[in-house]
């Protein structure tokens, strides 16, 4: 297990286990090389270097963290978890892996639950501009396997009875999205 110690100064991918592991102050002298230094241990920083040790980059990573993971912004962050809202191919289909990752991959892999709740996620239009924006993504979104659906004000408040709908004209939903819990997926990302 990944040991999420005050003390942390280094973690480095490990091949064989694709395992990130610590290394602190006094454990062990820094590597001379390594083919990519990844700087910060937040949810960014842990998912690049877990994304490249499974693509077999293993010791040719390097992660290097100030303090400990996630010491930065990343305790604090909301943590959402949506997959509507672009009109980039690429974006949209790396908000779905995410989505996957946190939703169920890395628990299945680690036995460490990222903390995902897929409470659903409702994008307000409330003028004429965002309407026909978010009526634009939403159709680009459909394209890409996201099942977005679009509401009415009244179908906005059945399903989020404190929001005042008087200036909605229309809700974009995904039932599905919802957040993670950014301290726990990173130490996921960390241990798998």
């Amino acid at each position: 297990a990944l040991p999420l110690s005050a003390r942390m100064k280094l973690a480095r991918c490990a091949r064989g286990r694709q395992q990130l592991r610590s290394i602190s102050s006094g454990a062990a002298p820094l590597p001379t090389q390594a083919r990519v230094v990844v700087a910060g241990g937040g949810i960014i920083g842990t998912s690049v270097a877990y994304h490249l040790a499974k693509l077999g980059w293993g010791n040719d990573v390097l992660l290097l963290e100030k303090d400990q993971l996630t010491s930065g912004t990343t305790w604090h962050a909301a943590g959402l978890m949506v997959t509507f809202g672009s009109l980039s191919e690429t974006s949209t289909e790396m908000r779905k892996h995410s989505k996957q990752l946190y939703s169920r991959l890395l628990e299945e892999e680690t036995g460490m639950s990222t903390g995902f709740m897929p409470v659903g996620f409702i994008e307000l239009a409330t003028d004429e501009g965002y309407l026909e924006e978010y009526r634009r993504v939403a159709a680009f979104n459909r394209k890409c396997g996201v099942d977005v659906h679009e509401l009415s004000p009244s179908e906005v408040a059945d399903r989020f009875p404190l929001c005042n709908v008087d200036d909605v004209l229309a809700g974009f939903f995904v039932e599905d999205d919802g957040r993670v819990n950014p301290v726990d997926a990173t130490a996921a990302l960390a241990r798998g």
